[in-house]
């Protein structure tokens, strides 16, 4: 059995996981990423199982019908927007997902919220250049954190939000009173969302109905002191007109650790735009969220090979 695991950019899936559990199993880690459909059929030619980190590859259809190897797809985490997994079923592929944790994520959005509030990195890089004070921060103790989603993650957020002194608001297509009585956020309209944001900070899971949810007009709405934060997934917000924004002065800044193409392109607007503060897509890169997802794809492939696959995805 010929196992892949894609995308292991830091290089540490071997060291975290107890890969020799697989019987007769030669196992491949690919650092780098394959950057089309073509490249990634080339790489997984002849792979019986694939092991694929969150949503850094994308198995749509037209790249399955093209991997007849293909028996067995681990996603870490419990599901993957970027896997059609009714195709996947199709073609007689089972996909199996892992566990994960939430906390690293809300962490690192507050770690962008303060960064981006108090100008951290420019301030960072002027001092190691010689200067000395530059930027005005603003202080979040009193202003309004607008959350656009309160799931688990969105109500980690609120309640921190709510520690630092904030009044929180949120607002979402199905969200209900109680739900934010439940963490002490008050629900609005989702005009109003946007209009009383000094942050506003994006907890959506991607579908076609939140794919460009954050858009020109609801950036429009915002104060031109208001910062965005996003860590849940890129095309939820605009790239192009949250460029332009920040450009303009509209909009006071922007901390994503999420973007539509990843890695970003290196002529992406995004990376001129001022006061921004942009991450790599590190929500979830933390050791002990690791060794949850690799130790769990482990055991993924353990379970299939012994014919009852556990954490199907379906």
């Amino acid at each position: 059995m010929r196992v892949a695991v894609l995308d292991d950019y830091q290089r540490v899936a071997r060291s975290l996981a107890d890969w020799d559990q697989l019987r007769d199993a030669a196992v491949v880690y690919f650092a780098d990423h394959a950057g089309d459909a073509d490249a990634l059929v080339d790489r997984l030619a002849g792979f019986d199982v694939v092991v694929a980190m969150r949503e850094r590859t994308a198995f749509p259809a037209s790249v399955l019908e093209r991997l007849p190897d293909l028996q067995l797809l681990v996603t870490t985490g419990p599901f993957n927007a970027s896997i059609d997994v009714a195709a996947a079923q199709a073609h007689g592929v089972t996909v199996c997902g892992t566990g994960g944790t939430f906390w690293n994520t809300a962490e690192l959005t507050w770690a962008l919220i303060l960064a981006t509030a108090r100008s951290l990195p420019a301030e960072e890089a002027l001092l190691r250049a010689g200067g000395w004070q530059r930027a005005l921060g603003r202080t979040l103790h009193g202003s309004t954190l607008s959350v656009l989603g309160l799931g688990n993650l969105g109500r980690v957020v609120a309640r921190l939000g709510i520690a630092f002194g904030m009044e929180v608001v949120a607002w979402s297509p199905n969200l209900t009173a109680d739900r934010c009585d439940q963490v002490g956020a008050s629900l609005v309209e989702r005009d109003e969302l946007f209009a009383r944001a000094d942050v506003l900070s994006v907890h959506l899971k991607l579908s076609d109905r939140s794919r460009g949810l954050v858009g020109a007009r609801e950036l429009a709405l915002m104060k031109p002191t208001a910062v965005l934060v996003n860590t849940s997934r890129g095309p939820i917000v605009d790239e192009l007109a949250l460029a332009s924004a920040l450009e303009r002065g509209a909009l006071g800044g922007a901390g994503l650790d999420v973007f539509t193409v990843e890695p970003l392109p290196d002529d992406h607007p995004l990376r001129k735009a001022p006061n921004t503060v942009l991450t790599p897509h590190l929500g979830y890169v933390t050791e002990d969220c690791y060794r949850v997802f690799y130790g769990d794809a482990v055991e993924d492939i353990v379970a299939w090979q012994a014919g009852s696959p556990v954490r199907v995805i379906t």
